[in-house]
């Protein structure tokens, strides 16, 4: 590599490599891991890095360029280096690694087979505890519709635990009360069977099972259940032709990819039993500079090492190298317990159809985020930039301050102070104030006089923001700039004021306001901004007035001073937690003693017996 000194400990460390398969890990001079592989023979493949091959991208030349050390991991097959590959990638997420997006927040269906009356739920953890797994999905909302089908047609249980009784679920027929023995092991199995074989896409098997035991159950003139079984019969049939049929007899996936400046999706088209079942996407990091040979090859390690069903057949848009995809079906094989799995690329016919039109879904999605990306843009940045114009500013506000005041008939008056940086809000930055000035009487104008200059008085000129915006009127903008440019203050930093009601904007020294234009980006912008400060304001203003009405009550209990009134108020944080509380509990808070709890215990009690007799009035 041109401008790379091999370092000597690397160097040492090449000559050592064995002729066996395995993993290499590249790490940084931090220690860090940079970049996991696995090696049919890891002296050949780990030599390659550090050669001067001019047909190396500028990825991986820049990953070299960073690796001090590497490690290795030998293993007995090419099956086991692709496994022990897969989980290193997952678990350190190294930087220069092609890796599924957000892998771990992608959802799976789970169903409890283990337990004695199994239920199916949404779990993100797959975990070894005898448990059937489907997924992943990363479409969460289509998966909670799919689960409530489910529950519609199978009354499963939803409980955690058996109950000692039939709780709501069953009254409203939405379960079978399998804790109270409403139903049979066998007849609650066979369901779970059924939710199974729905849940594979076999719909067929599923239409089998359910008019068996339909006839069985009218033979024996068990006609409840037999209508029940109907019932699901029809709503599975109702499914079952929405799906169509693509191809013959088979399990398969048909993956396609598109590629774009947003970077990679691959969508995965589930065809199961000739039927085409759902799809779901994939977005990749990391392969700007690979080929769409490598992006699949890396995608179907990952993918497929989490998947939970292995199909017969796997159809991809391009060939995959020969020894790779050699590596891949032995390892898919062997997931699906010895049953032979098939690699290939469609040049021709229904599958090849198959596989373009999964690409054509995934070049769809690219096309619609660009589209949200570009929206985004122009409520955010472009919001700004428009809003500058609209003000007559030299540059776009880029950072914009907000205020509010909130009080009710001058008391616990309260100002907040919000931010927004290109267009968005900014939290670690918001502000809260207390306002002392103006306690016992409303007077919004000496409120405002005193958070900015809480706010401005002393501020570095470097740190202020490029527009100030008051919640308010004239009045409001009059109050600010008297401190804003009050003398030796701030004489250049734009300040407005925001009317109310017509969202008219004022400017300093401008008796006629700025209208924006309705629909307008700027406009949008300056509601979003003025919402959240009366939202941040009113927040903080319920909490103190909460935080007061609770003193207050508690002045009226003997023993409970100004500490203990505090102490309570920070250990239940409101007046519901605190009156539900036991006397134990309350003389478990700090510097509170068995006749303080019980004095408290029974002065709540006391208001309860007052409200009830009030009621009955």
């Amino acid at each position: 590599m041109e401008g790379y000194t091999i370092p000597a400990g690397v160097q040492e460390k090449l000559k050592l490599l064995p002729d066996s398969p395995g993993v290499y890990i590249m790490k940084d001079d931090k220690g860090t891991i940079i970049y996991v592989g696995k090696a049919i023979v890891l002296k050949n493949r780990v030599r390659q890095y550090f050669q001067h091959n001019r047909s190396h991208t500028a990825k991986v030349r820049a990953m070299v360029s960073h690796i001090a050390d590497f490690e290795i991991i030998m293993t007995h097959s090419e099956v086991e280096a692709l496994i022990l590959e897969c989980n290193l990638i997952k678990k350190h997420r190294p930087h220069y690694n092609i890796s599924l997006k957000d892998d771990k927040s992608y959802p799976y269906v789970k169903v409890t087979v283990q337990e004695e009356f199994p239920r199916v739920f949404l779990t993100h953890r797959v975990s070894k505890d005898g448990a059937r797994y489907f997924g992943p999905y990363t479409n969460v909302t289509a998966v909670h519709e799919s689960l409530k089908l489910l529950r519609r047609l199978f009354p499963l249980r939803t409980c955690r635990h058996l109950q000692d009784r039939p709780c709501l679920e069953y009254h409203i027929r939405r379960c079978l009360a399998p804790c109270v023995g409403k139903v049979s092991e066998e007849e609650y199995a066979a369901m779970i069977r059924a939710v199974l074989l729905f849940l594979e896409g076999r719909t067929d098997d599923v239409e089998k099972e359910l008019r068996y035991r339909m006839e069985k159950a009218a033979e024996a003139y068990h006609f409840e259940l037999a209508a029940r079984l109907r019932d699901q019969l029809r709503a599975v049939q109702k499914v079952a032709e929405k799906q169509n049929i693509v191809t013959g007899l088979g399990d398969q996936d048909a993956i396609g990819m598109a590629r774009d400046s947003l970077g990679v999706c691959v969508q995965v088209f589930f065809i199961r039993s000739g039927k085409m079942l759902g799809r779901e996407h994939f977005l990749l990091d990391g392969s700007e500079d690979e080929t769409d040979r490598d992006i699949l090859t890396a995608f179907l390690q990952q993918y497929y090492h989490r998947a939970t069903f292995i199909p017969r057949e796997v159809l991809l848009p391009v060939e995959l190298e020969a020894a790779e995809q050699e590596v891949l079906e032995s390892f898919l094989t062997e997931k699906k317990h010895g049953s032979k799995v098939h690699i290939a690329c469609p040049q021709r016919g229904t599958k090849r159809d198959i596989v373009e039109m999964a690409a054509g879904n995934a070049k769809k999605y690219l096309d619609d985020e660009a589209v949200k990306m570009k929206q985004a843009d122009a409520r955010t940045l472009g919001a700004v930039e428009e809003l500058g114009r609209y003000l007559g500013l030299k540059k776009p506000p880029m950072r914009m301050e907000c205020f509010d005041i909130s009080h009710i008939q001058g008391s616990e008056t309260v100002a907040s102070m919000v931010v927004f940086e290109g267009g968005l809000p900014k939290k670690s930055d918001y502000r809260r104030f207390k306002i002392n000035s103006t306690e016992g009487k409303p007077d919004d104008f000496l409120s405002m006089r005193e958070v900015t200059t809480r706010r401005y008085v002393g501020l570095p000129e470097e740190e202020l923001p490029d527009l100030i915006v008051i919640d308010g009127g004239k009045g409001q903008l009059s109050s600010a700039l008297e401190i804003i440019r009050g003398p030796g203050h701030h004489a250049t930093v734009p300040v407005v004021g925001l009317a109310k009601q017509f969202e008219l904007v004022f400017k300093e020294g401008d008796p006629e306001p700025v209208v924006l234009p309705r629909h307008s980006q700027a406009l949008y912008l300056i509601q979003r901004i003025r919402d959240e400060a009366h939202r941040f304001a009113i927040t903080f203003h319920r909490k103190l007035r909460g935080k007061r009405n609770l003193v207050s009550i508690l002045d009226h209990v003997v023993g409970i001073g100004p500490k203990r009134r505090k102490a309570l108020w920070q250990h239940f944080g409101t007046l519901a937690k605190m009156e539900a509380a036991s006397v134990e509990e309350l003389a478990a808070v700090e510097g509170m003693n068995q006749p303080a709890a019980e004095a408290v215990y029974d002065f709540f009690l006391t208001q309860k017996a007052i409200k009830a007799g009030k009621k009955q009035q």
